[in-house]
């Protein structure tokens, strides 16, 4: 897709441009758009484009890009197309439609989602004093604030549960609680559940909502300590997986190796 131009841009469903005035607004945006470079920070994916527009695409629960050859049979659920001018096409498959594709110009793009997002962490993680200070005077859980994306951007409800187990911090422990020496195991754990989810392709449950573009399953389902496992013994000392809720988010933890809160 880098470097080649949006030849035209469908969209198949309301919601998916839902962070513009309309679908028409998306497609008259993008329509003969250069793309000039591709990153990502946290979960949004960032199209830069030639005249000073932005593409942001968010594959929120189920979502996936897939580029295919024009004609190929259209997935189910696919509510974004961009046909590029080698002919290939590219599409947004979202079977939940908690995801989004946005196209904002220069002044949108700096008050968007993006602007508040905090260190990638995965890419450019804050050192354990620099997530202290965004920390600080925090009462809320550390689940929640990992989940917000401001003190640190890119973990979801499964890697937020797994990095807090491998550090053996509660989640309900408040933010502003944790010194130093816990937010460095912290960082640490994050970085070594992001690695195994990454070497396995992610994590597809049960009901397969997250796939890879090729539509195969990733395989980090093995991998994870307490995430979906509420009432099964800890893999690591036997005490039984427990769940509760931050925020409206299923939050699993083992009692006991995170048991100060």
């Amino acid at each position: 897709m880098l470097g080649r131009r949006m030849v035209s841009v469908r969209v198949g469903r309301d919601r998916t441009a839902r962070h513009n005035a309309s679908p028409s607004e998306v497609v008259n945006r993008l329509s003969g758009r250069k793309v000039e470079k591709v990153g990502r920070h946290g979960k949004f994916l960032v199209f830069e484009l030639d005249e000073g527009y932005t593409m942001v695409a968010h594959l929120g629960m189920s979502g996936r890009f897939a580029i295919t050859a024009s004609g190929e049979e259209m997935s189910p659920h696919t509510h974004f197309v961009t046909t590029l001018d080698d002919g290939s096409e590219v599409r947004f498959i979202d079977p939940r439609t908690f995801g989004f594709v946005a196209a904002y110009d220069e002044d949108e793009i700096a008050s968007s989602g993006l602007s508040r997002l905090g260190p990638d962490a995965w890419d450019n993680p804050p050192g354990a004093t620099e997530l202290r200070t965004a920390l600080e005077k925090r009462t809320a859980p550390i689940k929640a604030l990992l989940l917000d994306q401001g003190p640190v951007a890119g973990l979801g409800n499964i890697y937020a549960d797994e990095a807090l187990f491998l550090a053996k911090i509660h989640p309900l422990a408040p933010g502003g609680s944790l010194d130093g020496s816990k937010l460095a195991d912290l960082l640490s754990a994050v970085r070594q559940v992001l690695a195994t989810a990454i070497e396995s392709g992610g994590t597809t449950l049960n009901d397969l909502a997250y796939l890879l573009p090729d539509g195969q399953a990733g395989d980090n389902l093995d991998s994870l300590h307490v995430y979906g496992r509420d009432g099964e013994p800890c893999r690591v000392c036997s005490t039984e997986v427990q769940r509760v809720v931050v925020r409206a988010r299923s939050t699993h933890f083992c009692p006991g190796c995170q048991a100060d809160a």
